[in-house]
């Protein structure tokens, strides 16, 4: 029998992971997401998950899920253009619309699947994608779905986007410029205001995804574009259901032209199953409680103001974060996985992000700190930071 089954070029790619020290197996988690976790068999204080509000086992959240099973199922049983969507799904696409400010907002199953549909929907040959370079992946493969063409500039250069928007505004249709609203490895913030300014002058169109500012930034989570006070003038702000809201899925927030357009047109919508109930149901809850508080985002910086002054104290760099992501940069692959390595032995689980991830010699231990994480916690986990960087020569 051939051996083309044992699928030797695979195994090659995977023994070159373990030569570079960059192999890793997944972690396994035994039990809810919590700041303090059961992993691989072993308790550590958690600062690795997006689970910013510590909504992901909130009970509230828990008992809405299960009483939208009891009513409606475990599955919609469809996609939403046949006989998958739900009066929950309509229900909580309104919700949506009204804590976003927005016209109209189309949910998705996932935040990837947000911008592998939107993207190549509402772009086409003869239109050009302006992409922030430090965009996220799922941005680069929306794009490159679409059949427009596509260009980047400089992160967050503002000279850099108008230099792309004066050399293009006569070349094509319509002109669109993406970017993150927080950046994913770093915790900075695009600057809107300028990015919104530029396209205004330019008649380009704005596209946020805000994945990390969605129930971070914001009156009580609302987002950058609220942040900023931008309301009706970002054409297309994707959000997640999946990180600070603690579920699962994403929406568009926009015109209700854009919802239309998207509900012909979305590819993940037209051909994957609409969100199961036990998602609509915990998710509505969620954004009904962050519609009647500010109690859990208030903890949220509180906390994550506290732990990077801690951090920043010891030495350690943890670059120019504006938001409860911080990155203790290490720098070098190897030892950035080590460094990983011996937190977990101190009872801390901070995963080590490197190349691909990151730029090569910028690895690092991205640190995300959450509403559920208590001082105590906190002050442990410095403390095992401090430990391993003495022991490792780095502080």
């Amino acid at each position: 029998m051939s051996n083309v089954h044992e699928l030797n070029f695979l195994k090659e790619k995977i023994q070159g992971l373990k030569d570079q020290g960059v192999y890793r197996e997944l972690p396994v988690l035994e039990g809810p997401n919590e700041a303090e976790s059961m992993l691989n068999g072993k308790k550590v204080i958690n600062l690795s998950s997006n689970n910013y509000l510590g909504f992901a086992n909130h009970p509230k959240l828990k008992k809405a899920a299960i009483e939208a099973v009891e009513k409606y199922g475990v599955g919609s049983g469809a996609v939403r253009t046949i006989v998958g969507n739900m009066d929950i799904h309509e229900e909580l696409d309104r919700k949506l619309a009204e804590f976003k400010r927005e016209e109209a907002v189309m949910t998705f199953q996932s935040g990837f699947n947000c911008n592998a549909g939107t993207i190549q929907a509402i772009t086409e040959k003869g239109d050009l994608i302006i992409s922030d370079e430090l965009n996220h992946a799922s941005i680069i493969d929306g794009a490159r779905l679409s059949k427009a063409d596509k260009t980047i500039y400089k992160h967050a250069d503002m000279n850099s986007l108008e230099s792309v928007l004066k050399e293009n505004k006569d070349k094509y249709r319509n002109m669109l410029i993406i970017t993150d609203g927080v950046f994913s490895m770093d915790g900075d913030i695009a600057p809107l205001p300028e990015i919104v300014e530029l396209a205004e002058k330019y008649g380009a169109m704005t596209y946020v995804d805000d994945a990390h500012g969605s129930g971070v930034l914001g009156e009580s989570g609302r987002g950058t574009v609220d942040h900023f006070g931008l309301h009706g003038r970002i054409d297309f702000t994707i959000g997640t259901l999946s990180k600070a809201i603690g579920v699962v899925g994403g929406y568009v927030a926009g015109k209700k032209t854009m919802r239309d357009w998207l509900s012909h047109r979305g590819r993940p919508l037209l051909f994957s199953t609409s969100l199961p109930p036990a998602a609509v149901g915990a998710i509505t809850e969620a954004i009904n409680t962050l519609m009647s508080t500010t109690e859990y985002t208030d903890r949220l910086w509180d906390n994550a103001k506290y732990f990077k002054e801690q951090i920043s104290k010891l030495g350690f760099d943890i670059g120019n974060s504006e938001t409860p992501i911080t990155p203790v940069i290490i720098g070098d692959e190897a030892k950035t996985m080590e460094f990983s390595k011996n937190l977990i032995d101190n009872g801390v689980f901070v995963s080590a992000i490197v190349f691909p991830t990151v730029p090569k010699g910028t690895g690092r231990l991205r640190c995300m700190v959450t509403a559920g994480h208590t001082k105590d916690q906190l002050d442990r986990a410095v403390e095992a930071f401090k430990k391993v960087g003495e022991e490792m020569n780095i502080l």
